[in-house]
């Protein structure tokens, strides 16, 4: 199913009822799939664990993992991107996205790192400047047309009893980006001239344009390489439209309080409580 358009011939925002997201039965060699095909686990190694969309995506649709195991003993980090080639259509799948699968042509695979670059705009030489983030407590995520419900797309660290005092990113409330828990998204934004650009999401942050002139005519699957110290990845679905009431009231709350654990302190029916440090 195809996105709904805006105005400008851009991507409003995915369409709500899409199936949901998993993986596709294609994958490497060393990777487990769960029954649903929601969770990809690499079980040997530290590659041969490429794993991709079951469908295209839509034009302003995002496909989110969450990481669930890191292995400590390797240097690299979960991988993601996009690619024009049909996973069936793949006599063998490569044994890297970089560079085996992104040098098979009309791929865009970038690492998961604590920093992230832009790409320049066109015309422009060196790296597009980071504008600053939106905060996380916006209900929406706002990708050139793309419009996405926040709520989904943070990772959160489980709070504990010291927490705000060792973890610098503990008012953030927001994870590193190869940690334990964090949430890390790929979509591309369809532009005037029938070309995209694909961007990647770090827990609700939107890194920018990682790839320009995308084939928005071809099918565009979802790459995730469950690489090196990444060891599982579980795919999260969101839910397109309006943020409920309830969502609404955890983001003013969060907005308003000092750190997580301010949150013990008021007085709220535990669930509300456990709801809105987002456990």
């Amino acid at each position: 199913p195809a996105a709904a358009r805006g105005k400008n011939g851009g991507a409003a925002m995915a369409a709500p009822g899409h199936p949901p997201t998993r993986f596709h039965r294609v994958h490497g060699a060393n990777v487990r799939m769960d029954p649903s095909r929601t969770r990809a686990t690499r079980v040997e190694s530290f590659a041969n664990a490429l794993c991709f969309s079951h469908e295209p995506l839509a034009p302003g649709q995002i496909f989110l993992v969450e990481i669930e195991e890191k292995e400590p003993g390797w240097c690299g980090h979960l991988r993601v991107g996009l690619t024009a080639h049909d996973p069936q259509s793949l006599g063998t799948v490569p044994e890297y996205s970089l560079p085996d699968l992104v040098g098979l042509g009309d791929s865009w695979v970038f690492a998961i790192t604590r920093s992230h670059n832009r790409v320049a705009p066109d015309g422009q030489e060196g790296p597009a400047p980071r504008e600053a983030p939106a905060a996380l407590w916006e209900p929406e995520l706002r990708i050139e047309g793309v419009r996405i419900p926040r709520d989904k797309l943070v990772g959160r660290s489980r709070p504990g009893r010291y927490s705000h005092v060792l973890d610098a990113l503990y008012r953030s409330n927001a994870l590193p980006p190869t940690a334990r828990r964090s949430r890390i998204g790929v979509l591309y934004a369809p532009r005037p001239d029938g070309t995209a650009d694909m961007h990647i999401v770090i827990n609700g942050e939107d890194m920018g344009p990682s790839a320009r002139h995308l084939p928005a005519t071809r099918p565009l699957y979802a790459v995730v390489d469950v690489f090196a110290s990444t060891k599982s990845v579980r795919v999260i679905q969101v839910e397109y439209g309006f943020p409920s009431l309830q969502t609404l009231c955890r983001l003013v709350i969060q907005k308003h309080v000092v750190h997580r654990l301010a949150i013990d302190g008021l007085d709220l029916p535990p669930p509300l409580k456990h709801f809105c440090k987002h456990e």
